[in-house]
């Protein structure tokens, strides 16, 4: 009697209705469109930038802010920066990013 009960319980639970096998099916197809888009279409790792320590010149010092231009071609802000024109100075940045920090 008790085995008869469990295998009515087992049974039991293990039948899904059509609601909870749609609501499988679509958890299902959003995780593998979440995988594709983060793996193929947009790529995570475009987030994780390669740092470049570049040995600059400072062109321009304006109201707290320097400016420098680097190897990339892009100008770089640095913040909290009042250093005279013309000072060279090592600076940080991310590959491809318009600001940059000063390196001890």
């Amino acid at each position: 009697m008790v085995n008869l009960l469990l295998e009515n319980f087992r049974l039991t639970l293990l039948e899904l209705s059509d609601g909870q096998k749609y609501a499988i099916v679509f958890l299902g197809a959003l995780a593998v469109a979440g995988i594709v888009l983060g793996t193929m279409v947009f790529p995570f790792w475009n987030f994780i930038r390669e740092d470049i320590i570049e040995e600059v010149e400072i062109f321009e010092s304006a109201n707290g802010n320097c400016y420098v231009d680097t190897l990339d071609g892009i100008p770089k802000t640095i913040e909290n920066c009042n250093l005279p024109i013309g000072t060279a100075v090592t600076v940080k940045y991310g590959e491809g990013l318009p600001w940059a920090i000063i390196e001890p």
